[in-house]
Protein backbone atom coordinates (compact mmCIF):
# COMPACT_ATOMS: atom_id res chain seq x y z
CA UNK A 1 0.00 0.00 0.00
CA UNK A 2 2.56 2.41 0.66
CA UNK A 3 3.93 2.03 -2.74
CA UNK A 4 0.15 3.04 -4.53
CA UNK A 5 0.60 6.18 -2.01
CA UNK A 6 4.32 6.69 -3.37
CA UNK A 7 3.21 6.66 -6.67
CA UNK A 8 -0.28 8.70 -6.15
CA UNK A 9 2.11 11.20 -4.28
CA UNK A 10 4.68 11.41 -7.10
CA UNK A 11 1.94 11.54 -9.91
CA UNK A 12 0.86 14.35 -8.25
CA UNK A 13 4.28 16.05 -7.95
CA UNK A 14 5.01 15.54 -11.83
CA UNK A 15 1.47 16.62 -13.32
CA UNK A 16 2.03 19.65 -11.52
CA UNK A 17 5.58 20.09 -12.58
CA UNK A 18 4.81 19.32 -16.56
CA UNK A 19 2.29 21.57 -15.98
CA UNK A 20 4.66 24.60 -14.34
CA UNK A 21 7.16 23.83 -17.19
CA UNK A 22 4.60 25.33 -19.96
CA UNK A 23 3.03 24.38 -23.25
CA UNK A 24 6.14 25.47 -25.45
CA UNK A 25 8.94 23.75 -23.47
CA UNK A 26 6.95 20.38 -23.68
CA UNK A 27 6.79 21.71 -27.61
CA UNK A 28 9.95 21.12 -28.42
CA UNK A 29 13.20 19.86 -25.96
CA UNK A 30 16.28 20.04 -26.66
CA UNK A 31 18.34 17.30 -26.36
CA UNK A 32 19.83 18.02 -22.93
CA UNK A 33 15.97 18.53 -21.81
CA UNK A 34 15.29 14.97 -22.79
CA UNK A 35 18.15 13.41 -20.99
CA UNK A 36 16.98 16.05 -17.84
CA UNK A 37 13.45 14.22 -18.02
CA UNK A 38 15.26 10.53 -17.99
CA UNK A 39 17.02 11.31 -15.10
CA UNK A 40 14.40 12.45 -13.44
CA UNK A 41 11.92 9.37 -14.47
CA UNK A 42 14.41 7.09 -12.59
CA UNK A 43 14.58 9.52 -9.93
CA UNK A 44 10.68 9.31 -9.45
CA UNK A 45 11.50 5.21 -9.46
CA UNK A 46 13.70 5.51 -6.81
CA UNK A 47 11.38 7.71 -4.42
CA UNK A 48 8.54 5.95 -5.70
CA UNK A 49 9.82 2.02 -4.96
CA UNK A 50 12.59 2.83 -2.80
CA UNK A 51 14.29 -0.30 -2.55
CA UNK A 52 11.94 -2.68 -3.48
CA UNK A 53 12.99 -3.78 -6.61
CA UNK A 54 10.41 -6.90 -6.88
CA UNK A 55 7.94 -7.45 -9.97
CA UNK A 56 4.84 -6.64 -7.49
CA UNK A 57 6.13 -3.02 -6.47
CA UNK A 58 7.16 -2.31 -10.19
CA UNK A 59 3.46 -3.03 -10.93
CA UNK A 60 1.64 -1.50 -8.06
CA UNK A 61 3.93 1.86 -9.09
CA UNK A 62 3.06 1.65 -13.17
CA UNK A 63 -0.30 1.15 -12.40
CA UNK A 64 -0.96 3.69 -10.00
CA UNK A 65 0.51 5.96 -12.77
CA UNK A 66 -1.65 4.51 -15.42
CA UNK A 67 -4.92 4.65 -13.47
CA UNK A 68 -4.81 8.15 -12.26
CA UNK A 69 -3.59 8.83 -16.14
CA UNK A 70 -6.71 7.22 -16.92
CA UNK A 71 -8.65 8.76 -14.16
CA UNK A 72 -7.79 12.40 -14.99
CA UNK A 73 -8.50 11.19 -18.95
CA UNK A 74 -11.95 10.42 -18.56
CA UNK A 75 -12.67 13.24 -16.13
CA UNK A 76 -11.42 15.68 -19.21
CA UNK A 77 -13.60 13.84 -21.08
CA UNK A 78 -16.58 14.01 -19.05
CA UNK A 79 -16.30 17.58 -18.08
CA UNK A 80 -15.56 20.66 -19.98
CA UNK A 81 -14.32 22.55 -17.11
CA UNK A 82 -11.81 19.90 -15.79
CA UNK A 83 -10.57 19.52 -19.14
CA UNK A 84 -9.66 23.26 -19.33
CA UNK A 85 -8.00 22.84 -16.13
CA UNK A 86 -6.24 19.74 -16.90
CA UNK A 87 -4.95 20.40 -20.50
CA UNK A 88 -5.13 23.68 -20.77
CA UNK A 89 -5.92 25.92 -23.30
CA UNK A 90 -4.67 27.30 -26.41
CA UNK A 91 -3.43 30.95 -26.24
CA UNK A 92 -3.49 33.58 -29.14
CA UNK A 93 -0.15 34.70 -30.11
CA UNK A 94 -0.61 36.74 -33.27
CA UNK A 95 -3.85 38.43 -34.12
CA UNK A 96 -4.23 39.86 -37.65
CA UNK A 97 -0.57 40.15 -38.79
CA UNK A 98 0.53 41.22 -35.46
CA UNK A 99 2.04 39.81 -31.96
CA UNK A 100 0.38 39.80 -29.06
CA UNK A 101 3.83 40.78 -26.49
CA UNK A 102 1.49 40.14 -23.61
CA UNK A 103 0.70 36.42 -24.59
CA UNK A 104 3.92 35.62 -25.79
CA UNK A 105 5.83 36.41 -22.85
CA UNK A 106 3.56 34.66 -20.95
CA UNK A 107 4.68 31.06 -22.48
CA UNK A 108 7.98 32.34 -22.72
CA UNK A 109 7.90 32.36 -26.55
CA UNK A 110 10.48 34.63 -28.26
CA UNK A 111 9.39 36.02 -31.75
CA UNK A 112 12.30 33.78 -33.60
CA UNK A 113 10.20 31.02 -32.60
CA UNK A 114 6.84 32.17 -33.83
CA UNK A 115 9.14 33.01 -36.66
CA UNK A 116 10.84 29.56 -37.20
CA UNK A 117 7.23 28.10 -37.11
CA UNK A 118 5.95 30.25 -39.38
CA UNK A 119 8.43 29.08 -42.30
CA UNK A 120 8.06 25.59 -41.43
CA UNK A 121 3.99 26.19 -42.13
CA UNK A 122 5.24 27.72 -45.20
CA UNK A 123 4.32 30.98 -44.50
CA UNK A 124 6.98 34.01 -45.13
CA UNK A 125 5.70 37.04 -43.47
CA UNK A 126 3.99 37.62 -40.38
CA UNK A 127 1.25 40.06 -42.39
CA UNK A 128 0.28 36.76 -44.13
CA UNK A 129 -1.04 35.04 -40.76
CA UNK A 130 -4.88 35.96 -39.72
CA UNK A 131 -4.09 34.16 -36.43
CA UNK A 132 -1.80 31.80 -34.40
CA UNK A 133 -3.05 29.74 -31.85
CA UNK A 134 -0.46 27.85 -29.08
CA UNK A 135 -1.68 24.50 -28.99
CA UNK A 136 -2.14 22.92 -25.25
CA UNK A 137 0.48 20.52 -26.69
CA UNK A 138 3.25 23.00 -27.84
CA UNK A 139 3.08 23.08 -31.16
CA UNK A 140 1.72 26.42 -33.05
CA UNK A 141 -0.97 26.28 -35.15
CA UNK A 142 -1.58 29.22 -37.95
CA UNK A 143 -4.63 30.43 -40.10
CA UNK A 144 -3.31 32.26 -43.21
CA UNK A 145 -5.35 35.35 -44.04
CA UNK A 146 -7.18 35.51 -47.09
CA UNK A 147 -5.84 37.61 -50.16
CA UNK A 148 -7.21 40.65 -51.18
CA UNK A 149 -9.69 40.05 -53.89
CA UNK A 150 -7.15 42.03 -56.12
CA UNK A 151 -4.62 39.45 -55.85
CA UNK A 152 -7.21 36.62 -56.14
CA UNK A 153 -8.21 38.00 -59.72
CA UNK A 154 -4.72 38.26 -60.89
CA UNK A 155 -3.73 34.76 -60.13
CA UNK A 156 -6.30 33.47 -62.09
Amino acid sequence: MEIVLRATAMFAVLYLLVRLLGKRELGQMTPFEFIVMVVIGDLIQQGVTQNDFSLTGATLAVGTFALWGLVLSWLSYLSPRAARVLEGEPRVIVRHGKVLDDNRRRDRLTRMEIESEMRLAGIARLEDVAWAMLEPNGKISFIKRDPPRGELAEKD
